[in-house]
């Protein structure tokens, strides 16, 4: 017979999860501002309690600066399973510690820190190779174990298939085993440089690393949003003697032509991107393709037509034309968040040309961020403002993920600022002002709602 802690572990993973999601108001009663979703294209700013300290190793942090990432799209969009409404999205996020638990031995109130946007454990096989994103013990989905059929680990603000933990869109986050998943940042380092450890700095370089890019590498990326950008720029430092940058956003193609100095390709104004590319680099095809770009998107009718009918959750149309767009076993990693399933995968080719098609999976931010903050960031070699376009407060929030939806206007990576943000004068020189996004979309795209939720 099969006891209750033995259907748990079924469910849970191979392991029982160590730290839990609930969200507890503090006793004092206060609130704070977050951005929560209530239904497709539906975010609203709400009234939400302060969280408190409900296990021992918790740590509350106070955010400074916050952003959207391209993947929190597919939760505007509600694409990602297990929404509720009235969840607070967001998991790329750092600030200053507020308040930490009597089990929190290495950080103290008062203290600058960045959050992985995934949660570890820090105690199993997978958090002792600093692999965190699959961590076995933070994320109690049973549906994701069902699908996939163990877990990944637990992430911030990406619905209860990731575990229901509450993100960083807010002023305050509770961060579970806060001494695992929170890295201190120094004095002469900026929110701005360090804010990215949290997800896409880390999350382009293992794409890179993964993936197998190595000096003299010919190599392709499908997206330039954020992560598509980084991904180019460590291809370049990494030696890739040849990067071809593959999006339709005419200002995205000019950003990334300018800022990095890359080749690039219109795929709206080409008929056939693998073509196009052999036409670029010759006929042997890439050494490296990578896919940064996004599922929610399908281009052909076809496709567009079974994503709607709900014949598949995913699109394949990337991952064939990069299956085709390789050189004989060249390498393919997918960096692109993908949940489900898509149809007509050209098999073909992966298996003929032998293809290493990689799943890069998410990528462990605590085996790489102390790397980026000391080795690329600390000297030099990596300035990650590059990628930053605009600034707007945390009520923008509703609007501007209309705006950074539609592409308008240059929208590359955003910072958000909060009530306790430093004031430009401390930051540097080189962020854009703090605006309002009507100020540069034209229009308003969202309306912030005040809602209170208790």
């Amino acid at each position: 017979m099969q006891t209750a802690a033995n259907a748990a572990q079924n469910y849970m993973g191979p392991l029982p999860t160590t730290v839990h999601p609930e969200y507890e108001p503090d006793e004092s009663g206060a609130t704070m501002r977050a951005l929560a979703w209530f239904g497709n294209t539906d975010v609203r700013m709400i009234d939400a309690p302060v969280p408190k300290v409900t296990e021992p190793e918790d740590v509350i942090v106070k955010v400074t600066a916050t952003t959207i990432c391209g993947s929190d799209l597919h939760l505007y969009h509600g694409e990602i399973l297990a929404l509720q409404r009235g969840d607070i999205l967001g998991h790329e996020f750092m600030g200053v510690i507020d308040q930490v638990g009597p089990g929190v031995k290495n950080l103290h109130p008062g203290q600058r820190v960045v959050a992985s946007f995934q949660i570890a454990c820090g105690e199993c096989e997978f958090c002792q190779k600093k692999l965190s994103s699959m961590c076995d013990r933070t994320n109690p989905s049973s549906l994701q174990k069902a699908m996939y059929g163990t877990n990944d680990a637990g992430f911030y603000g990406y619905s209860h298939f990731t575990g229901g933990y509450a993100g960083g869109q807010a002023e305050y986050v509770r961060v579970p085993k806060g001494s695992v998943n929170l890295l201190p940042i120094p004095d002469n380092i900026t929110d701005e440089q360090a804010l990215f450890l949290s997800d896409i700095l880390p999350t382009s370089y293992h794409a890179v690393v993964d993936t197998g890019v190595e000096n003299g590498d010919t190599v392709a990326i499908w997206g330039l949003g954020p992560v598509g950008m980084y991904v180019a720029k460590w291809a370049q430092l990494k030696g890739a003697s040849r990067i071809i940058g593959i999006d339709s956003v005419p200002e995205r193609l000019d950003f990334a032509k300018e800022k990095l100095g890359i080749e690039i390709i219109n795929f709206k104004d080409c008929k056939h991107v693998p073509t196009r590319i052999r036409e670029i680099v010759g006929e042997k095809g890439v050494d490296v393709a990578i896919d940064a770009g996004s599922f929610h998107e399908p281009k052909s009718l076809a496709h567009k037509v079974q994503k709607f009918l709900m014949l598949e959750t995913d699109v394949p149309e990337t991952i064939n034309e990069m299956l085709v767009s390789v050189r004989k076993m060249g390498r393919c990693g997918i960096i692109a968040a993908y949940a489900g399933y898509a149809n007509g995968v050209n098999l073909g080719a992966l298996m003929e040309k032998g293809i290493r098609l990689i799943g890069n999976g998410q990528a462990p931010v605590h085996l790489y961020w102390k790397e980026i903050l000391e080795d690329y960031i600390m000297t030099g070699k990596m300035d990650p403002t590059f990628i930053i376009s605009h600034r707007v407060p945390l009520e923008e929030l509703p609007a501007l993920y209309a705006a950074f939806d539609k592409r308008l206007n240059g929208v590359e990576k955003v910072i958000v600022d909060t009530k306790f943000t430093k004031p430009l004068g401390n930051r540097g020189n080189t962020l854009p002002p703090l605006t309002r996004v009507d100020e540069w979309s034209g229009n308003g795209l969202a309306q912030t709602q005040r809602v209170s939720v208790n």
